[in-house]
């Protein structure tokens, strides 16, 4: 083959490669974006939806492993005739299935999106391994190589969908232009069939390398496995209380497909600072990793958490690199990888929110991967001290203080001094891979993972379902209730008043407090809420009104009913109707009559769900609202400017709307009072001028002008709205 026409079949095989790759991870964030309006915005619809990409890639390769055995026009044929077959499953988008409640999520998320997506999925992910043997059988030259143009194209399509497609183009349409690119992505797969010989070169039939052996393809599987769990469980952590968005979605996966790039085609001048700072970061991840991070520094703490995945993954993948077999192989080699990318997704998707009560598997992974760690120290001297495999050391250095730890860990000076000294230990220990573990779990117990295995064996301390994990605390004055960091409720103790006591973000003088206690509500008023937290607004509910209750979550709803966790609804509000479900679903199958107020007070952690806030939405809640009907909306948050969003609502829609901005006195924190921003709109200006008049002395003001378009289920870009 001339140089020419080498070069040209490169290229040829790099670009669909590249494209091929490029569509399969841009589908990824839009399928889910897809399934926000349906679906919510919790972290575990995401990682679902990762551990059914990660299924659909092991189908892939298993079938391009198979197609091997074919000589290379048959697998040609068959190849593109399962991409004739997947085009029936055209345009992309959802089933319209009916959603369970409950635990049941866990699984049909996964088969939704399986049943949904699946055939494309499948012959795309099978794209990669079998386009790199027909390279290698068409020219000749190592198709590793194509392995970094791979996942170039996924990073690059799992970003352009935040930053460039989501902005611009209509999720309808997206569907449609996605299904284009498909059918263009099969010409190019026809295109470099037809460099393909009729039967594989003699040179390649007759030189056939060793088989890898067990344990080298168990040690692939097993390296696969830790970054591919990792991958989800800092998904959970980062988005847990940011918010859940498909930018902040993709950026794990992005860091973790960026790091096969690294590792596969970076020189060791690079890889080997990379490999020397990971344990670093790795041990920095294991201090803070029970550390309740404040509103300025969960965006570090987030940020330390996506480096040390980069990190941890160029290591790890890096000695996959090292042991990659001949390119006979190949396909042999991305079936194990992708096993263990199952193996790592379906211990963190669906095994681990069953198992534990607290997300201890981003824990139990950090260890894992601390040692899996390649034995590579910059500090030589210290590595050959540790290198003789002395137990007696890891007994004295790690298990004394470990055990110490356990009769003190109620003492947080104890805490203070154990965890420096086996930081010291777990530092002086990188470059010996069993000690360097043990540190690394020695400082998950010291920093608060042995408390936190204590609040687990006491009963209904922590609470774990697929929206979340839900922490009660109670001393002798309150009892709390929160979601990921962030408070959802607080009830006062000590007498009947004071647990009836509305608090937090509801207090008497909050925008809510002020509009359920307002003359302007009727005594038989129909009042709407979306959200249930702790019950607290139930205390604000009058004899006579009526009241409904729209929860997604079954957990809150039994946390809440619970008088020996939560005595609101008991107490205030004994008769209410419960409605389980997303808010949107259940509002607009609503039969019962109009509300005259309805409060939405959804919060996922510390974000608001970006789907119940879009044009569509405030459609439904226009729908459910009497004419003159008021709807009060919670935006308090650390991140987005939601006050500009719902003032390029109103304007869109013709509301009225106004902002109440409460900060408490240092005198009210004792009652656990809270600043918020409650922003109530209504159909009629008559309504809201009559609100602020009712308070002439308590400040109601007008919306920010907006930023952006109002947000629909088309266009919703963050960008303009975050915080900085």
């Amino acid at each position: 083959m001339s140089r020419a026409r080498q070069w040209t079949v490169g290229a040829r095989f790099t670009a669909t490669v590249f494209v091929g790759s490029f569509l399969l991870f841009l589908v990824q964030p839009m399928i889910a974006r897809l399934a926000l309006p349906r679906l919510g915005g919790a972290p575990a619809v995401w990682n679902s939806a990762m551990l059914v990409y990660q299924a659909l890639l092991l189908a892939g390769y298993a079938y391009a492993h198979l197609l091997g055995r074919l000589a290379p026009r048959k697998q040609a044929a068959v190849h593109l005739g399962v991409f004739a077959l997947a085009a029936f499953s055209l345009p992309i988008g959802l089933l319209d299935l009916d959603v369970p409640q409950g635990a049941g999520l866990f699984l049909w998320v996964p088969w939704l999106l399986l049943v949904s997506v699946g055939p494309l999925f499948f012959v795309i992910s099978a794209q990669t391994p079998l386009l790199q043997r027909w390279f290698a059988l068409t020219s000749g030259k190592d198709p590793y190589p194509l392995y970094a143009a791979s996942n170039l194209g996924s990073f690059a399509g799992l970003f352009a969908y935040p930053l460039l497609v989501e902005p611009m183009v209509a999720v309808a349409d997206q569907r449609w232009y996605w299904s284009a690119a498909y059918l263009g992505l099969a010409a190019l797969a026809a295109w470099c069939a037809l460099a393909l010989p009729r039967t594989a070169p003699v040179d390649q039939r007759e030189v056939r390398s060793t088989r890898p052996a067990r344990n080298i393809v168990l040690s692939w599987i097993m390296v696969a496995a830790i970054p591919s769990g990792l991958v989800l469980s800092t998904t959970l952590y980062i988005t847990t209380d940011i918010v859940a968005i498909p930018l902040l979605w993709a950026l794990p996966l992005g860091l973790y497909l960026l790091s096969f790039t690294v590792a596969f085609g970076a020189p060791e001048i690079i890889v080997r600072p990379i490999m020397w700072a990971a344990p670093v970061v790795l041990l920095l991840n294991a201090v803070l990793l029970f550390s309740a991070p404040s509103s300025g520094s969960a965006v570090l703490f987030a940020g330390l958490s996506a480096l040390g995945l980069f990190l941890v993954s160029v290591s790890l993948h890096r000695r996959l690199y090292e042991t990659r077999p001949p390119a006979d192989q190949l396909t042999a080699f991305y079936l194990a990888l992708a096993v263990g990318g199952v193996l790592g997704g379906l211990f963190c998707a669906l095994i681990a929110p069953l198992l534990f009560d607290w997300t201890y598997e981003h824990a139990l992974l950090i260890v894992a991967a601390a040692l899996l760690l390649t034995a590579r120290s910059p500090f030589k001297p210290v590595y050959d001290l540790w290198d003789g495999g002395r137990l007696a050391n890891v007994v004295t250095l790690i298990g004394i203080p470990t055990v110490l730890l356990l009769s003190v860990a109620s003492i947080p000076l104890g805490r203070l001094a154990v965890a420096p000294a086996i930081l010291v230990v777990a530092i002086a220990a990188i470059g010996n891979r069993p000690l360097f573990a043990a540190a690394v779990a020695s400082l998950v117990l010291t920093t608060g993972g042995w408390n936190n295995l204590r609040a687990s064996v006491e009963p209904g301390r922590l609470t774990r379902s697929f929206f979340g994990v839900y922490t009660l605390e109670e001393n002798a004055r309150d009892r709390a209730i929160s979601h990921g960091t962030t408070v959802h409720g607080i009830q006062n103790r000590g007498s009947p008043e004071r647990e009836r006591m509305p608090t937090t973000y509801y207090a008497p003088r909050s925008g809510v407090g002020l509009v359920l206690s307002s003359p302007l509500i009727a005594d038989t008023a129909r009042v709407g809420l979306v959200g249930l937290g702790a019950g607290t607004l139930s205390c604000y509910a009058r004899p006579a009104q009526q009241w409904t209750i729209y929860e997604i979550d079954p957990v809150v709803v039994q946390i809440a009913s619970d008088p020996r966790r939560f005595s609101f609804l008991s107490r205030c509000l004994p008769k209410r109707r419960m409605v389980i479900g997303d808010a949107r679903l259940t509002l607009a199958r609503e039969t019962a009559p109009k509300v005259d107020m309805l409060i939405i007070d959804a919060f996922s952690s510390d974000s608001i769900p970006v789907h119940l806030l879009t044009r569509e939405a405030f459609q439904i809640y226009r729908q459910r609202l009497k004419d003159d009907g008021l709807l009060l909306v919670h935006i308090s948050n650390r991140y987005l400017h939601l006050d500009s969003v719902l003032g390029a609502e109103a304007e869109a829609a013709g509301w009225s709307a106004r902002i109440r901005i409460f900060k408490p006195k240092r005198a009210d924190r004792s009652l656990n009072y809270f600043g918020s921003d409650w922003v109530v709109l209504s159909p009629s200006q008559i309504r809201i001028s009559a609100l602020e008049q009712a308070e002439p002395g308590l400040t109601w003001l007008p919306l920010p002008p907006p930023v952006s378009a109002p947000w629909s289920d088309d266009h919703a870009s963050l960008l303009p709205v975050l915080k900085f």
